[in-house]
């Protein structure tokens, strides 16, 4: 070979491994930046990923705080107790006692202030156990949120509120009843508070994994932010902590290898890649079960409401067979918590949780909706009654919790989904049916009828007649003779209420139930109480008898009105009675003795109404110090249906005697039935036999007639 060829060769072959030296170098300078580039870019992605994780955790936390002072407030505020108790003159007493002292020392919260329902008088305020000033604490901004949380709601205002010491979370809702009640003008409103310290701050940073969370006025350039805002949207404060950035925490320590060799660095990205992998996994995983605890109950793991309607949507948007949807609500789970406490009424919520789910095959999902109320979607063939006894059969037989024997029962509401029926109005459906079960007694089950909506209507209807007929007096008293058993002359009478409209009558046994359920009762006692003492003192030789709901006399102003209108009508207390049933010696004896001895001390006489169809005890009657006792005429009527009704009526007003308590017969039809009575020992006569109800002026004209005779 030629040298200029060898030559040539030599370069050719040095060109070559040049170009091919070369070719490696820009390889590998090319795979170098594109890896540096790569490291970097993920290194970035990671500091990223985790930062809006560790914000979004933040904003969680803010959140979860949030959600446990508005439900603390909801659970304190939507409260019958707290309602009654906020409208009486032992509010201050009862606010503190169930929420000022408790701000001493409790989790929860650190102060409890209530507000009346003027909105500005303070009927409580206490921080840590002390009374303080919310107004100087907060300033201005706490009374607008005590003026938009005045109206009833189910969901308490709360907002951040900068004060004198820092920032505080402060949530406000009206106080009022579990159950709707009427409409009131007003409300007290009720608000709790809890301060953004340290502690909190602490304890916010480890259940969100926010190390070195702190609070400041102003933001950190160099850390992770989260505004706190108050309620008109102005800043307040930031949550800032530190970045973990791990990125660069994994890129430094892989540093030292990356120059050693291109395989270490391979080994990285697979690393980098496998850790973002395991990251992104554990993320979906947290977002599954963010997902799963959105939709269901914490307590039953059931769905909850908002998953029930959920379910129902899908359902309404499928293609799949007619769905219908059962209400559960327990019987007697309060009985339970009271008794053996809420740990083991969790236990049951448990128990009756899994029986639900399992009591049928066509039952595809179950739900819990709070409480003790749970719900049931039904798809398949089973009819309604059947499923209705399989939930009910369910409760045949009691719990077992830790050896104790736990007994419960249940009240169903069914609706069925007919025709186009979004998911809110199958569930309001549904109630409306639970409603009228648990209005019928224990363990009843109702389907939804339209009826029970036009039913409702009409109630409400006749709520507000009732309402402008007591104001307007339309209600009017009658009186009934009330007789010496041996002279046969009028010694007193009995009122009692009657409405007449202009379609007819209402029965009192209608009307009066209404009024105690919705509120009217005592507008309706204290009118009857005035109208029949008007009329009454034109008969100033006879005693007058007044019928006294126990409603009535389980309120603790009640004894307080009856003294009010004794003294504005000037009327002689000696010449008064109330009648009383025996439910309420059952229900609230202790507030029933109370009012009793106060009325008793200004001369107003008491008598047991309707003896002998109740439970009222011996023990009972000597207790609460009857004047006269009130023989039902179930009784009476007894004297005609069978040889020992006269027994019993007789072994009945000889205990009474035994006590020393006069006896009034009420319900004597025949002259036979009072001769039996006025042998027996009964010393007073009642009925149509005596006389029928009768108008003012009718009972004025027949004394009239007996004087004049």
């Amino acid at each position: 070979m030629s040298s200029n060829l060898a030559g040539r060769y030599v370069r050719t072959q040095t060109s070559s491994i040049i170009a091919t030296t070369v070719f490696f170098l820009v390889v590998a300078l090319v795979l170098t930046g594109l890896m540096a580039h790569v490291v970097v870019t993920m290194t970035r992605s990671a500091n990223e990923i985790d930062d809006a994780r560790a914000s979004r955790a933040a904003r969680a936390a803010i959140g979860a705080f949030v959600g446990r002072l508005s439900a603390t407030t909801t659970d304190n505020a939507i409260w019958d107790d707290a309602y009654s108790a906020a409208s009486s003159s032992a509010a201050a007493d009862w606010a503190y006692e169930n929420w000022g002292k408790t701000s001493e020392d409790y989790a929860l919260y650190d102060g409890a202030i209530v507000i009346g329902p003027d909105r500005s008088s303070i009927v409580s305020a206490y921080a840590k156990g002390k009374p303080f000033q919310p107004g100087t604490f907060f300033g201005d901004v706490f009374y607008q949120q005590i003026n938009a949380a005045a109206a009833p709601a189910r969901a308490p205002v709360v907002n951040f509120i900068k004060t004198e010491s820092g920032i505080a979370l402060i949530a406000s809702q009206a106080i009022q009843p579990f159950e709707d009640a009427p409409k009131l003008p007003k409300f007290s409103v009720l608000s709790f508070y809890k301060e953004l310290t340290s502690e909190v701050i602490d304890t916010l940073s480890n259940e969100h994994e926010l190390e070195g969370l702190r609070l400041e006025t102003t933001p950190k350039p160099e850390f992770l932010n989260t505004p706190i805002t108050d309620m008109e949207g102005t800043v307040i404060g930031y949550l800032v902590w530190p970045s973990k950035a791990p990125g660069s925490a994994v890129f430094h320590q892989v540093y030292p290898y990356i120059a050693a060799a291109i395989v270490i660095l391979a080994l990285f990205l697979i690393g980098v890649l496998l850790v973002g992998a395991s990251e992104a996994r554990r993320l979906r995983q947290l977002a599954q079960a963010a997902i799963f605890e959105a939709d269901h109950d914490s307590l039953s793991g059931l769905l909850n409401r908002h998953g029930l309607l959920n379910l129902l949507e899908e359902l309404e948007n499928s293609t799949s067979s007619p769905h219908r949807l059962y209400l559960v609500d327990l019987d007697g789970f309060k009985a339970v918590n009271d008794a053996w406490g809420h740990a083991v009424g969790d236990d049951l919520i448990r128990l009756v949780a899994k029986a639900l789910t399992a009591c049928h095959p066509e039952i595809i999902a179950a739900a819990r909706l709070g409480g003790d109320e749970f719900a049931l979607v039904h798809v398949g063939s089973a009819t309604c009654g059947e499923m209705e006894k399989t939930i009910l059969a369910l409760f045949a037989e009691p719990f077992k919790i830790d050896g104790r024997t736990i007994e419960v029962g249940a009240s169903i509401g069914a609706a069925a989904r007919d025709g186009d029926v979004p998911p809110l109005e199958l569930l309001r459906r549904a109630d409306m049916a639970l409603y009228g079960a648990k209005a019928n007694g224990r363990g009843q089950a109702i389907e939804y009828d339209p009826e029970l909506d036009r039913e409702r209507q009409r109630v409400a209807e006749l709520e507000g007649l009732l309402k402008n007929a007591i104001s307007s007096g339309a209600i009017e008293a009658v009186f009934q003779p009330l007789v010496s058993a041996s002279t046969g002359a009028v010694t007193g009478l009995e009122a009692l209420a009657r409405w007449r409209t202009v379609t007819g009558n209402i029965s009192p046994e209608i009307f009066i139930p209404l009024a105690e359920r919705c509120g009217l009762i005592d507008a309706l006692g204290v009118h009857m109480l005035r109208t029949s003492i008007e009329h009454a003192k034109g008969w100033p030789d006879l005693a007058l008898s007044v019928n006294v709901s126990p409603i009535q006399l389980c309120n603790p102003e009640f004894a307080a009105e009856v003294i009010s209108v004794l003294q504005e009508l000037d009327f002689n207390p000696n010449r008064l009675t109330l009648e009383i049933t025996e439910g309420v010696l059952m229900t609230n004896p202790d507030q029933a003795r109370r009012s009793i001895d106060q009325l008793k001390h200004v001369g107003i006489k008491f008598a047991l109404d309707d003896f002998g169809c109740g439970y009222a005890s011996i023990g009972a009657l000597r207790q609460f110090g009857f004047d006269r006792m009130k023989i039902d005429r179930s009784l009476v009527s007894a004297l005609d249906e069978g040889a020992n009704g006269a027994d019993v009526l007789r072994a009945t007003i000889s205990l009474a005697t035994a006590l020393r308590i006069p006896v009034t017969a009420e319900g004597i039809e025949t002259a036979r039935q009072a001769a039996i009575l006025r042998d027996a020992g009964c010393d007073q006569l009642q009925g149509y036999l005596i006389g029928k109800p009768m108008s003012a002026y009718d009972i004025s004209s027949r004394l009239k007639e007996e004087s004049a005779a």
